[in-house]
């Protein structure tokens, strides 16, 4: 009987130790590390599937509420990125490509830039954007915005191709079968 108990307790302890352990790989596992992917949902009914390819665009014409956030978009595109990733789709069925123009022109500058335009502030976008990459997140600035801020062209985030215009590039995308979703 003591046997039995012994053994029940060891087998438990072990199955709570892997469960730990899945739930880590799990959260190690998301291609972007510092954003959650969407959470858990009881009997939802659209789910990711990993037979289709995502293809998105997204553009970020807005700069942060504040100025020492990152941008609420870039989170948004992480967590869906995640989102897919968690679900299933497989690396090369997501493809996403997140175009900055407008007020977010400013989120593609490197550090040393953005701080000579913000007082002094780091571009907290820097990480987020460096992580995306990594993941496999194609990033581009519209060559317009660039100029109408007459930012040095040098000052660009090497991360990131200057496009002519964030609307050629959003047309050529949804032309070639990428859905257009506006980032914020």
């Amino acid at each position: 009987m003591k046997t039995l108990w012994i053994g029940t307790v060891a087998l438990l302890a072990i199955l709570i130790a892997l469960s730990g352990s899945a739930r880590a790989q799990t959260a190690q596992a998301l291609p972007i590390p510092s954003v959650d992917s969407a959470n858990d949902f009881p009997n939802a009914h659209e789910m990711p599937d990993p037979s289709l390819t995502y293809k998105i665009v997204f553009d970020i014409g807005k700069a942060a509420p504040k100025i020492d956030d990152v941008n609420p978009g870039l989170t948004f595109i992480s967590r869906f990125f995640n989102t897919l990733a968690k679900g299933g789709v497989p690396a090369d069925h997501r493809k996403f490509v997140v175009v900055f123009h407008q007020e977010g022109t400013e989120l593609a500058l490197t550090n040393a830039a953005y701080k000579a335009l913000k007082d002094g502030h780091d571009n907290p976008n820097i990480a987020i954007i460096h992580s995306m990459k990594q993941a496999g997140i194609d990033f581009r600035v519209c060559g317009q915005g660039v100029m109408s801020r007459k930012i040095d062209m040098a000052t660009i985030n090497p991360e990131i191709q200057i496009d002519q215009w964030a609307m050629t590039t959003i047309m050529n995308l949804t032309a070639r079968g990428y859905i257009h979703v506006a980032g914020n």
